[in-house]
């Protein structure tokens, strides 16, 4: 019987992995549709995916499923038999990779959560399948060469800031959740405008769009697929690329570079940059952007004073982690512990 969790050590599977010459292909997907039993769907999909080699995060939820995942190359027909023999995944689109190594995941997991994506809509009365219009890339670059077409940007700011749409609007936030009512507020004067909105895969702007429309919004649309599928479709049909600078993924790539064009600076020097790691130091592990060589100054740390923990004795580094989660705050990047950074202050661990 195929276990239904991981039984070797995250680190040894990581060795595994990128010692491993096999293509693999990274996909994301989701789907928002009712699930009576997301336990049992969570098990049934673990039995028939850990099989053909697929690695990445799955969150199955009663209102879909949302995954981001690296599947050997040679599965990949395997992998769309599973996804089909699937109650309510038939013809799912799968978005493939920009760029990509193979080396965007080391285990599988594959989690039930409340939500695919933290909304924190508790109205009663929202409904998830009433979104706004679908957007091609050929449409959508139409609409959005509209001096009158409002584009709006669903990600959060860190995301926002190493690329975007020429012309798009942040809704500044950290979270998905805070953007939703600030998007409204932000937007209410315009409800007979055409509004549209993206995000990386389509799944937040896919919600995004059905809350503008319960809250009385008229004309809205999405990118469908969002940016990957966007990308992937004007290099395929030879369109005008609106896309500037890197798409943002929360995988261990960090990054799709899609033009040449360096959006952000270093959030320790101020010089250009958009490559974002995590502080080595794992007490802290602040997702920050970081060029080459404060990089290597600071040995992959925010800070001197991390930098400082990098290389005590193991036994005091691990009362300094004591009590925090590290995969919590793996893409943990909050404005204000970057603007700490930018002022000289350093990211305390939280």
């Amino acid at each position: 019987m195929t276990p239904l969790h991981n039984r070797v050590s995250r680190k040894e599977l990581k060795q595994k992995v990128l010692a491993d010459p096999t293509p693999r292909t990274t996909i994301s997907f989701y789907r928002y549709l009712q699930l009576d039993n997301p336990d049992f769907f969570r098990d049934e999909l673990y039995r028939l995916l850990r099989p053909i080699g697929v690695l990445g995060r799955i969150y199955v939820a009663a209102e879909g499923i949302n995954a981001q995942v690296s599947v050997p190359t040679e599965n990949l027909e395997r992998f769309r038999i599973v996804l089909d023999s699937m109650p309510g995944l038939q013809q799912l689109r799968l978005n493939i990779a920009v760029q990509d190594d193979g080396k965007s995941f080391f285990v599988l997991d594959v989690k039930v959560r409340k939500k695919i994506v933290a909304d924190g809509i508790e109205d009663p009365t929202f409904k998830i399948d009433q979104t706004g219009k679908y957007l091609s890339a050929e449409s959508f670059n139409q609409l959005a060469s509209d001096p009158n077409t409002i584009l709006v940007d669903m990600r959060n700011y860190y995301e926002y800031e190493v690329g975007r749409f020429r012309g798009a609007m942040e809704v500044p936030s950290d979270t998905f959740r805070e953007q939703l009512p600030l998007a409204v507020s932000l937007l209410s004067e315009k409800k007979e405008q055409n509004i549209v909105m993206y995000c990386t895969g389509g799944i937040r702007c896919e919600k995004a769009s059905a809350f503008l429309l319960h809250h009385g919004f008229q004309n809205v649309y999405h990118l469908e697929g969002g940016i990957i599928h966007y990308v992937n479709q004007v290099r395929e049909k030879g369109l005008p690329n609106f896309f500037i600078g890197k798409n943002f993924v929360f995988d261990d790539r960090l990054g799709e570079r899609i033009t040449d064009d360096v959006l952000a600076v270093c959030h320790l020097c101020g010089e250009p940059a958009d490559t974002h790691v995590n502080c080595a130091n794992d007490a802290c592990h602040l997702l920050f952007i970081q060029c080459e060589s404060c990089s290597n100054n600071l040995e992959k740390c925010c800070s001197a004073t991390c930098q400082q923990q990098l290389h005590l004795p193991e036994a005091e580094r691990k009362k300094i982690r004591q009590g925090i989660d590290r995969g919590q705050h793996i893409f943990n990047k909050s404005r204000q512990r970057i603007s700490r950074l930018s002022r000289g202050d350093g990211a305390e661990p939280q």
